[in-house]
C-alpha cells in the first residue's frame, strides 16, 4: 500500500499507474500534444491520489470527498465516475482573479462543468455526484466530520508561506470523519534542507518542514507513514530547466533550487 512519499520513476511503471493512465484517456497536459504526457510530475501527482484513496476502499459508491483548489484538474471526474460523491472547492472568482489564477486559463475552473471537460465522467452522473461552492483555503469554514476523505493537488504551497500551508493541511481534517484518509500533494526542495522559498506565490518545502508538519499531525493522532527516498534512474536525475520540456519533468529548476513533487496520505484517528 502506498504510503507517503517523493515522486519517482519506478512510480510510472507500475501496472496500477498505467491502469490509471489509460483511465485517464486523451487528458493533455500539453493541449493536442501526441502521444500525451505521461513521465510528468503533475501526472504523478494525480495518479498517486487515485491509488492512494483507491487501494483504501475509498472510491466506490456512497463515499464522500472533498477537494480544495481542484481548478480544472481530472481528479474530480474520476472520483464521480468511481462513484465516490464529490464536494469540490476553489477560490472564489475574484480571489482568484487577484492571485493571477485566471490568467493562464488552464487552471481555474470557472464553471462546475469545466471539470469534466475531457467527459472522463458520464455528464448525468457528474451532475449527479459533484457539486461545487467557494473555500479560501487559507479561511476554512467549521464543517466537522462530513467527509469520508479529502485531497488537494499541488495547492497548499501556494496560500502564502511555509505556515500557511502547513496549518491548512492540519486544519482540513476537521473535515474529515474519524478514520478517514486526506491526500495531498505539495512541491519539495530536493536541493538543500536550509535554504528555500519561505513566502510568496510558491513555497518549497523541505524535508525537514515535511518532517515537522508529519510531527505536527502524528502529536493529533493521525497516522502518517513518510518515506522521503529519491528515485535514482536517469528520468529521477535530470533536472528539468525553463522553458521546460514536455517530460521526463520529475524534478525541476526553480530559480536557485531544485523541486519535485511529494504525497502526503493522512489517516484521521478514529
Amino acid at each position: 500500500m502506498l504510503v507517503s512519499q517523493v515522486c519517482k520513476y519506478e512510480d510510472f511503471i507500475t501496472p496500477d499507474f498505467l491502469a490509471w493512465r489509460q483511465a485517464l484517456g486523451g487528458y493533455h497536459l500539453v493541449p493536442d500534444r501526441e502521444p500525451p504526457i505521461t513521465v510528468h510530475r503533475k501526472m504523478w501527482e494525480w495518479i498517486f491520489t487515485l491509488q492512494a484513496l483507491k487501494e483504501r476502499d475509498m472510491l466506490e459508491p456512497g463515499k464522500t470527498g472533498i477537494g480544495f483548489g481542484v481548478g480544472k484538474e481530472p481528479l474530480v471526474a474520476l472520483f464521480a465516475k468511481e462513484g465516490a460523491k464529490i464536494h469540490a472547492t476553489d477560490l472564489d472568482p475574484k480571489q482568484a482573479q487577484e492571485n493571477g489564477w485566471l490568467d493562464t486559463g488552464v487552471e481555474y475552473a470557472t464553471t462546475i462543468d469545466e471539470m469534466n471537460l475531457y467527459g472522463l465522467c458520464d455528464q448525468k452522473e457528474f451532475e449527479k455526484l459533484v457539486s461545487y461552492s467557494y473555500i479560501d483555503m487559507n479561511h476554512l469554514p467549521e464543517e466537522h466530520d462530513h467527509y469520508d476523505f479529502s485531497w488537494s493537488s499541488c495547492a497548499f504551497e501556494h496560500l502564502g508561506d511555509l505556515q500557511s500551508g502547513m496549518d491548512f493541511v492540519v486544519n482540513q481534517m476537521k473535515f474529515v470523519k474519524p478514520g478517514g484518509y486526506s491526500v495531498h500533494t505539495t512541491e519539495l526542495n530536493v536541493g538543500s534542507n536550509f535554504k528555500t522559498v519561505s513566502e510568496g506565490a510558491t513555497v518549497l518545502y523541505r524535508k525537514r518542514d515535511i518532517k515537522r508538519l508529519v510531527k505536527r499531525l502524528r502529536r493529533q493522532g493521525c497516522r502518517v507513514e513518510l518515506d522521503l527516498t529519491l528515485g535514482t534512474t536517469p528520468d529521477d536525475l535530470h533536472i528539468d530547466t525553463p522553458p521546460f520540456d514536455p517530460e521526463p519533468h520529475l524534478k525541476v529548476q526553480l530559480g536557485e533550487f531544485v523541486t519535485t513533487s511529494m504525497a502526503l496520505i493522512i489517516q484521521k484517528p478514529l
